[in-house]
């Protein structure tokens, strides 16, 4: 069954896989574009990933060096034993950007395991996370023809706050 589990280096195989995956959709504009764009080139050595996998894991941290405007963000893999199914970021804080268009909530699911409901069950196991990082409610966005998020986050609770250009805002409660 699958679970939200801190990044691990026991999914390396099936991540190099699904990275593969969102490099053939196209993917772009996402914590998991950046990724491959920044780090790809050097996954395929242990080493490497493991680095990876500890970066990102770091980032959670306040102290941890950031890119202008980030903010501190604990990272969850979405996997099922050593597959790797998609991933999920908690960001800590809200800056301007995050309010009006990124969220606190961020996610994706592999393209070759969409509509299996694991969007669903991703952001139903991350609440509680958030909640004990002091996020509540959380501020969960997605883009006005996104169909399946929308559902995804009516299904978590989701109140539409309002439209904004082109992400719906809505707020999740993460307690109780």
């Amino acid at each position: 069954m699958p679970d939200l589990v801190l990044p691990t280096t026991s999914v390396h195989r099936s991540f190099l896989a699904a990275m593969d995956e969102f490099v053939a959709e196209g993917a772009e504009h996402t914590q998991t574009a950046a990724w491959i764009e920044r780090h790809a080139p050097r996954w395929e050595e242990p080493q490497a990933f493991a680095a990876f996998v500890e970066a990102v894991r770091a980032d959670a941290l306040p102290a941890t060096p950031r890119p202008e405007r980030h903010v501190p963000c604990t990272t969850l893999w979405w996997v099922d034993g050593e597959d790797y199914l998609g991933r999920l970021a908690i960001r800590h804080v809200l800056n301007d950007f995050l309010l009006e268009v990124g969220g606190h909530i961020g996610y994706d699911v592999r393209p070759s395991r969409r509509r299996e409901g694991h969007a669903t069950a991703m952001l139903r196991q991350a609440l509680p996370w958030a909640s004990g990082l002091g996020v509540d409610p959380a501020l969960v966005t997605c883009d006005v023809d996104n169909h399946g998020s929308i559902r995804v986050i009516e299904a978590a609770g989701g109140e539409l706050e309002d439209v904004r250009g082109a992400k719906r805002r809505y707020w999740v409660p993460t307690s109780g």
